[in-house]
């Protein structure tokens, strides 16, 4: 399946380029073609065309900026955090394809995207899967059970 996506953190020196660079090798190792694109303070960088992008059949926004989505009007957008595309790329590439399935509604929104959109948007789906790390090993869970 060709996938294009969007990387983007407010700095978007380290955060971002890990995150294209795990969703890059994780969609080729599930055998889907991806082009990505890496947005931060210096701009963009390697910008996504109008040809990958009709090409594509789902697109991935993992960020935690505002993105401008004009350019995917017509395709499925999976959203979602840096961090997700960081510590769990594979579940993020699993979702999105999902999403190009027939069937699918056009946008989804991982759990760990806490925005304020987020919350609005999100359905009352309790058995969607949290992404991210073990929240139990989390810096607030570790700094609870020091001072407990």
């Amino acid at each position: 399946m060709k996938l294009v996506a969007i990387t983007s953190c407010p700095t978007g020196i380290a955060h971002s380029q890990m995150a294209a660079e795990n969703l890059q090798t994780t969609a080729e190792e599930m055998g889907h073609e991806i082009s990505v694109e890496v947005q931060g303070a210096m701009g963009a960088q390697d910008e996504l065309t109008a040809e990958e992008i009709d090409a594509a059949e789902v697109v991935i926004i993992t960020a935690d900026t505002a993105v401008s989505r004009d350019r995917f009007k017509e395709k499925p957008v999976f959203k979602g955090t840096v961090k997700d595309a960081v510590n769990d790329a594979e579940n993020v590439i699993r979702e999105a394809v999902e999403l190009a399935e027939p069937g699918a509604t056009d946008e989804t929104m991982s759990q760990a995207d806490d925005t304020e959109e987020s919350k609005t948007d999100r359905t009352s789906d309790s058995k969607q899967k949290q992404l991210g790390g073990d929240p139990s090993k989390g810096l607030f869970a570790r700094l609870k059970r020091l001072f407990s």
